[in-house]
């Protein structure tokens, strides 16, 4: 453990995440711009066993979460997450790209580019399709499309057989580029070259700039697109420690510029760009407008903003406290861990969860031939998250104590903050039962509020003075008729 230490990716994402509550919460009311009508669509993608066999090209898309349009540039922020009101954070990971395109990071989920040859591109993924591509973590030379013969019904084709052009989505890599769009970048655990890539499935790695582009001779012999792709996001790259994002840094030396051609370098300022004098500190922002959306938003319908506008209102409430604690869910009963234990690779599960998981399982395998006693052999067991072998740790198993305390700390503040919402809307609700019993004039009753929005959201000054008003001519009528 000491000579190979892991970083701890529950806890830094939950450092993040409170750390970015608080310019979440200063952000205002939620903008939701744009609708997609896929309500009758599963909460997860769904495949056939046809679908399977096919590499999943004819799967069936799930839900898209995010209410952001197909061409939009730049990260996923809250106010286009109203399931989690949190957006999409750098190090969020996925089962496959089908779940990735329900959270908008990239759309396409064959394709490795995502973008418009008049427009820009938003999003790429790193999965291993061209064997020129090279990843070094901050920065990484990307390989544009095609080249290939995908005719007849073939899909996939890894035998170039003609040269790359500056055309369709290489164009529109090539815009994004010249304009200094921020462009989203997932990794695959396709990608068996790069050693930043994730142990399994998909992983949202942030945003990065083109900085070059050009053509040069592939390793199969023909002209291939290259892009040079520089790391410029807020939030901390996902293999790293770091607590700041990425600051501003020299470009790489790229050999292979000195026998390339249709060399293309930025002349102008850049759209996304670092700014030092920003009120919330040295960040990365956009210097300005980013471009609007070419695709129209759809009205949404009646019923479908009501679904909205309550899932907004759900995740306004939940808590920075208890967003937290939906971060410590143990792998394996996926519910908030008691007695934490933290495994060596860095995986965190409940202690009984744990030692159910290895349940008639022992360390030493005792072996007999002929009659005869032979030395034991130790059995491997791996950890239930990854390959990782744990034996010598289910030994002396420990809870992790710093964890645990902070655990049971969110979980009492958040029972103390719960109580007063049990305790305080139950008047309200009697005296607006009462004015609206009261009321036979007009015959209607004031409804009965969300004891919860009764405490985030108070009433305002005229809505306070037209109750008291009311509750001044109640009292009047009363008096009047004990006089009577």
């Amino acid at each position: 453990m000491a000579s190979q230490p892991r970083i701890n990716s529950t806890l830094v994402s939950v450092i993040r995440m409170a750390k970015l509550s608080k310019s979440n919460a200063a952000a205002g009311p939620l903008k939701v711009f744009h609708f997609i009508h896929n309500q009758d669509r599963p909460d997860k993608a769904f495949t056939t066993e046809r679908a399977q066999k096919a590499g999943k090209a004819n799967a069936a898309s799930g839900k898209i979460f995010v209410t952001v349009p197909p061409d939009h540039f730049g990260p996923i922020t809250a106010e286009n997450d109203p399931d989690r009101n949190q957006g999409v954070h750098v190090g969020e990971c996925w089962e496959d790209r089908l779940e990735c395109r329900q959270w908008g990071a990239h759309l396409p989920h064959v394709a490795g580019i995502a973008g418009q040859s008049n427009y820009g591109a938003q999003s790429v993924a790193l999965s291993g399709g061209y064997e020129d591509d090279e990843d070094h973590g901050e920065w990484f030379l990307y390989t544009g499309s095609g080249g290939r013969d995908l005719s007849g019904n073939k899909r996939t084709n890894k035998e170039q057989s003609f040269d790359q052009k500056f055309e369709k989505m290489n164009e529109a890599l090539r815009v994004s580029c010249k304009k200094g769009y921020p462009v989203r970048v997932v990794r695959s655990h396709k990608e068996k070259r790069s050693s930043y890539a994730p142990e399994k499935g998909v992983r949202y790695d942030g945003v990065y700039r083109i900085e070059k582009c050009w053509r040069k001779v592939g390793i199969q012999g023909f002209k291939v697109c290259r892009y040079l792709f520089v790391r410029c996001d807020n939030e901390p790259a996902p293999w790293t420690s770091d607590e700041h994002g990425d600051r501003p840094r020299p470009l790489p030396s790229i050999s292979e510029l000195k026998k390339a051609t249709d060399i293309f370098e930025r002349k102008e300022s850049p759209l996304w760009d670092f700014d030092v004098r920003d009120e919330e500190g040295s960040r990365w922002k956009w210097k300005k407008a980013p471009p609007p959306s070419k695709k129209p938003a759809n009205a949404a319908d009646l019923e479908e903003g009501k679904r909205t506008r309550k899932a907004i209102r759900h995740s306004r409430k939940l808590s920075t406290r208890e967003r937290l604690l939906k971060e410590f869910g143990c792998l394996i009963c996926q519910q908030v861990m008691s007695l934490p234990v933290t495994t060596p690779c860095a995986h965190n599960f409940c202690k009984s969860c744990f030692e159910a998981a290895f349940t008639g399982k022992t360390a030493i395998r005792e072996r007999n031939k002929g009659g005869r006693t032979l030395r034991s052999q130790k059995n491997i067991l791996n950890c239930p998250s990854c390959p990782t072998d744990i034996s010598d740790f289910l030994q002396d198993l420990q809870v992790n104590r710093e964890l645990m305390d902070v655990i049971e700390s969110l979980k009492q503040k958040s029972e103390e903050n719960e109580e007063p919402a049990e305790e305080e809307p139950m008047n309200d609700l009697e005296e607006s039962t009462s004015l609206g019993s009261s009321d036979e004039k007009t015959g209607k009753k004031t409804e009965n509020v969300d004891t919860k929005d009764d405490l985030e959201n108070a009433l305002p000054n005229c809505e306070e003075e037209r109750i008291s008003k009311r509750r001044k001519v109640d009292t009047a009528q009363v008096g009047d008729d004990d006089l009577q």
